[in-house]
């Protein structure tokens, strides 16, 4: 079932001429099957250069609605219309205006991970590979950021020239919050390298090796033979597949419901009916555009 489902899928994308998008959170299938797997930055950069009429994204609201918005003419179709982001919640367009109305001058730096509406009263976004860069770009001395402020705490020491608010005060992304210093002292007890996403707590990243995003921890994972990843679990899943001959430990528990209720099913019958699609109005996508683009002109490819 399995296979005839995959050959399926793979039959109908040529016929659509349909291109799948996945995050590295995705299920180890939906991984599998995908053309393009990535972080956040990654999966925006990509989809900025295909050709498709078609993109099917497995992941969240959040990164189906970028991709909308960076190619407006394209069908993007995003197979679990219900797969929010508990983090994006906490960040409201309200928020932001009041944040910018109290601090006269300052940039609001947004994460990719909120909504459109979010990004469209924001000076620019930011994804946790290029944080501290758009932040550093930045002429004024003081900086909005949220929603997490374990990043922009993260931010902070990367920048210490800046003088960080967090908007809200204190959000942040439940998967990454239950990792502990306990983690990190585990791994070293059996010799394993630490690395850690840059949403963790502040005691847990001072605890670890390496700091870094998903797409970082591709690239880091070459220097040593085994490694706790401090993130979500699917990830140890993308790096062993990218690095077979090294071992790679998680915490079981560390689970996104909502980049999960992709399946296989889904992505088939979501290239069948071609839906359920994207739909975004114009006025928003042109508001929000500008500052996707806008750190996208800051950020570097890394080698």
């Amino acid at each position: 079932m399995g296979f005839r489902l995959f050959r399926r899928i793979k039959q109908l994308q040529k016929e659509k001429k349909a291109v799948i998008l996945a995050h590295n959170y995705q299920p180890p299938e939906i991984q599998d099957i995908a053309d393009v797997v990535g972080d956040s930055l990654e999966l925006a950069q990509h989809a900025t250069t295909l050709k498709e009429d078609i993109m099917i994204v497995c992941g969240v609201q959040f990164m189906a609605e970028t991709v909308k918005i960076l190619c407006p003419d394209k069908k993007v179709i995003l197979p679990a219309p219900d797969a929010g982001c508990p983090l994006a919640d906490q960040l409201t367009p309200e928020m932001i205006l009041a944040a910018k109305e109290a601090h006269p001058g300052a940039e609001m730096v947004t994460y990719v991970n909120s909504t459109a509406a979010c990004k469209a009263v924001s000076d620019i976004t930011c994804t946790s590979s290029n944080a501290a860069d758009v932040v550093r770009s930045l002429k004024g001395d003081t900086v909005l950021f949220g929603p997490d402020s374990n990043l922009g705490g993260f931010v902070q020491e990367q920048v210490p020239e800046k003088t960080i608010i967090m908007v809200p005060e204190g959000g942040n992304c439940p998967v990454h919050a239950i990792f502990t210093t306990k983690d990190a002292a585990w791994a070293k007890e059996q010799g394993l390298m630490t690395m850690c996403h840059p949403e963790c707590p502040e005691d847990v990243r001072h605890a670890c090796d390496i700091i870094t995003s998903t797409g970082g921890m591709i690239r880091e994972a070459k220097e040593a033979p085994g490694w706790m990843v401090l993130t979500e679990r699917e990830m140890a899943f993308r790096l062993q597949t990218e690095y077979p001959k090294k071992n790679f430990y998680t915490r079981d528990s560390a689970v996104c419901e909502d980049m999960k209720k992709i399946t296989l099913k889904m992505v088939g019958k979501s290239l069948l009916d071609e839906g359920p699609e994207v739909i975004l109005p114009d006025d928003l996508m042109e508001k929000a555009r500008a500052p996707i683009e806008r750190m996208l002109a800051v950020s570097k490819p890394k080698e």
